[in-house]
């Protein structure tokens, strides 16, 4: 190898070199500067565990370094917030905010994945100062809604006969039909029953009560519940007379009431509905005055803050907490 080959061969290797030590740095961030993501809920604070509920739709400010991004908790107070944090800041801030709650910042390391936050509620004599009505007691909260239920009733008994007519001994000679052994010339007879609208049969049954009966046999297999019933049989040594009897029932659909008492602790009330529920409304007596409040699609009630959460059986959570001005009597 002459001289400018070797020169131009270990050219080639220092840039090599550097260029595959810059692919790497550009590659390979530093642990710190992934993207980290952070899970959590928002809480009532309180001493009481059960008064520690859930704060829906708190506004979420998460910094790192100069760069701030806004988040939200769903119906549940949960939130889920992925951010990448800057080579020089070791943490995430995080703030905050709701209505009728003091501002909370916590500062996070990267490494926390899922956290809870407890925000203060205001001071009850900070929300009757922003009241400029006097307080209203609200007593005896019952929640009512209507389940659409079917009901069965025994209308009627059906006891009808046939019969199927055969001289008997006669042999078959591959003339259909014919006895189970293709001995005997058979006949066939069949019946058919209707129930009338919104009615159905049931507890079927079907039998042979005259003529030579051992020699017969029902062929229809009998719905447990129908409208129309068909029978038929075969009957292959005499005239075989059939007994076909069953219950006649209906059925009634209609809307029942039912009426339940939430779970109420401090300002907040909690109840559920079912997924078949329907028509929700809330009662209560406001100052000994029973009123109806209607639960809409939006869920508003004058004197309480209301979220809705659909679970994934179809029932549906209620969170709602007074507004300033009003209180709970329990």
């Amino acid at each position: 190898m002459t001289r400018g080959q070797k020169v131009a061969v270990g050219i080639a290797i220092f840039l090599f070199v550097v260029l595959t030590a810059g692919v790497l740095v550009t590659t390979f961030e530093p642990p710190h500067a992934q993207p980290v993501s952070l899970e959590g809920a928002v809480i009532r604070q309180d001493f009481d565990p059960r008064a520690r509920t859930p704060i829906p739709f708190v506004n979420i400010s998460a910094t790192t370094g100069t760069t701030s991004e806004q988040f939200k908790t769903d119906s549940s107070g949960f939130f889920r917030i992925r951010i990448r944090p800057k080579q020089n800041s070791g943490s995430v801030a995080l703030r905050f905010e709701a209505a009728g709650y003091r501002p909370l910042a916590i500062a996070l390391p990267t490494i926390t994945s899922t956290f809870v936050a407890q925000m203060q509620p205001v001071s009850t004599a900070a929300r009757i100062e922003q009241s400029s009505a006097s307080e209203t007691i609200i007593r005896d909260v019952r929640v009512r809604y209507s389940m659409r239920t079917t009901a069965t009733a025994d209308v009627g008994t059906l006891a009808k006969t046939f019969v199927i007519f055969n001289n008997g001994g006669v042999p078959c000679r591959d003339k259909m039909p014919c006895s189970p052994d293709h001995k005997w010339r058979a006949e066939r007879g069949s019946a058919s029953y209707d129930a009338g609208a919104a009615n159905a049969f049931r507890d079927v049954r079907a039998s042979c009560v005259a003529g030579p009966c051992p020699f017969t046999r029902i062929q229809s297999e009998l719905a447990k519940e129908a409208r129309v019933l068909n029978v038929s049989a075969l009957s292959w040594f005499g005239t075989a007379t059939f007994l076909v009897e069953a219950e006649v029932t209906h059925q009634m659909i209609s809307d029942m009431i039912r009426e339940s008492y939430p779970f109420i602790f401090g300002d907040s009330m909690s109840f559920t509905l079912p997924a078949t529920g329907t028509g929700p409304s809330v009662e209560a007596d406001l100052d000994k005055t029973d009123i109806v409040f209607p639960l809409g699609p939006d869920v508003v009630l004058p004197w309480a803050d209301c979220n809705v959460r659909v679970d994934a059986d179809k029932s549906k959570l209620y969170r709602c907490t007074v507004k300033p001005g009003y209180q709970f009597e329990y």
